[in-house]
């Protein structure tokens, strides 16, 4: 259960992220509160799969969770470059989170 909470924490961390770009391009109080719902709800996961995990796993993953997600959005929603540096990058990124996650027993 531990890591389906990570998991919900990360996607939560990518729509909260997204939210504040968007807010910058333009600014809604709808959006504002949803982005801030949702950086609460991200807190609370993550909160929660720290109870089952330790400090050292559950936090970088969460924050690559966050990072990679971010990155593809940045790609796919607001046509941000994809570059090799990127894509290797984002490939280190996955391979730390693996390496992390397979240490948690």
């Amino acid at each position: 259960m531990a890591w389906i909470f990570l998991l919900t924490a990360g996607v939560l961390e990518v729509a909260w992220a997204t939210g504040l770009k968007k807010l910058a391009l333009g600014f809604s109080w709808t959006l504002g509160v949803v982005t801030i719902v949702a950086m609460i709800a991200s807190l609370i996961a993550l909160y929660a799969a720290m109870s089952r995990l330790p400090l050292g796993i559950a936090y970088p993953i969460w924050t690559g969770i966050g990072s990679v997600g971010a990155v593809a959005l940045g790609v796919l929603a607001f046509g941000q470059p994809l570059s090799t540096t990127t894509l290797l990058g984002v490939a280190f990124l996955l391979v730390g989170m693996l390496i992390l996650g397979a240490d948690a027993h």
